[in-house]
């Protein structure tokens, strides 16, 4: 059975930094884009990055410069470092695993930035 499990989220003040590990199992880690999504208190959720299988990432233009994610695909994580982190990026972190018809969420991880 298929499943991702985040870990890693907590309370931090601004300009701080927090780090996101994404664990996955009951699939084949390394052939699948990895990302990491985001929910803030009455938004949609949102994109914050991604990671395709070649490495190649992508980032919402809000976190560009200031957040990291890297995979180790012989662990099958998927890690989020986030720095100097803002109020606004308070939010319910996802992560999520998506290849061809898989498309698989975590329960997600409370973040909140504050002084």
């Amino acid at each position: 059975q298929a499943q991702v499990v985040e870990s890693g989220g907590g309370l931090v003040q601004p300009g701080g930094s927090l780090s996101l590990s994404c664990a996955a199992s009951g699939i084949i880690f390394s052939i699948y884009a990895m990302g990491w999504y985001r929910q803030a208190p009455g938004k949609q959720r949102e994109f914050v990055a991604s990671i395709r299988s070649n490495g190649n990432t992508n980032y919402a233009d809000s976190v560009k410069g200031r957040f990291t994610i890297f995979r180790d695909n012989a662990k099958n994580t998927v890690y989020l470092q986030m720095n100097s982190l803002k109020p606004e990026d308070t939010a319910v972190y996802y992560c999520n695993a998506r290849y061809g018809p898989g498309d698989y969420w975590g329960q997600g991880t409370q973040v909140t930035v504050s002084s």
